[in-house]
């Protein structure tokens, strides 16, 4: 295993090395799985179906997602048809998403706020969809380059972790790292960054322990923080 000292010798990745690493991981990622949100935009085209999916997929994972969206879907795909379901039905269609119960509320909510302030559509600008309640910056950031193909940098928890595990920031939480980002990522690579990282995070970076030894970026990551790897 490598020793932490010779990690430590290794320069943080700069603006001008996430291009090479995202280079190479660009490279890789047909071998893994796109997040489910992802996949759900380049599939249905669906503004409304991107941030619908992007709520159920909080604390979530992205098999439950695919299943909760796929049966949500299947009886009601606009803010109308959704505030048509009964509470209860919603609920049933949506479950067993993490915190269900209130991710059912959040979604009427949410309907009732695009057809009273946006005539039913999903707007484009993060600014604008912030103002739709229990939408926050992941989320709104998410539709704008996932639905609209809009410059955003969406920051979960795997964007925030491998960022600031490579040196490319050096930040305490999410909302951070976003504004992090934004002065040091080329803006070339805004839309994408998410979905590559995401993946990247849930196949190969984990949490802890991570798979350094499959790993096609090794021989350029810091490793900051890593204590244990395979």
């Amino acid at each position: 295993m490598e020793s932490a000292k010779k990690r430590a010798r290794r320069s943080a990745i700069d603006a001008r090395g996430v291009s090479r690493v995202l280079r190479v991981l660009r490279r890789e990622a047909p071998s893994w799985n796109a997040p489910i949100v992802s996949f759900i935009a380049i599939q249905h085209r669906d503004p409304f179906r991107t941030l619908i999916s992007c709520i159920l997929s909080l604390r979530t994972k992205d098999a439950t997602t695919a299943a909760a969206s796929s049966r949500l879907f299947a009886r009601a795909h606009t803010p109308e048809a959704i505030l048509a379901l009964a509470p209860k039905t919603l609920e049933r269609l949506i479950y067993p998403v993490g915190f269900y119960r209130t991710k059912a509320r959040v979604i009427r909510g949410i309907c009732r706020d695009l057809i009273e302030k946006f005539d039913g559509r999903v707007p484009d600008e993060i600014d604008e969809l912030l103002t739709l309640k229990g939408v926050g910056r992941k989320t709104a950031n998410l539709v704008v380059t996932e639905a609209y193909s809009k410059p955003g940098i969406c920051v979960d928890t795997h964007v925030h972790r491998i960022s600031n595990r490579w040196g490319l920031v050096r930040t305490k939480t999410p909302d951070k790292t976003e504004i992090a980002l934004r002065a040091v990522l080329p803006s070339r690579h805004w839309i994408g960054y998410n979905g590559i990282l995401v993946a990247f995070g849930q196949t190969i970076c984990h949490p802890t322990s991570p798979w350094c030894s499959r790993c096609k970026i090794a021989p350029l990551c810091p490793r900051i923080g890593v204590t244990h790897s395979r």
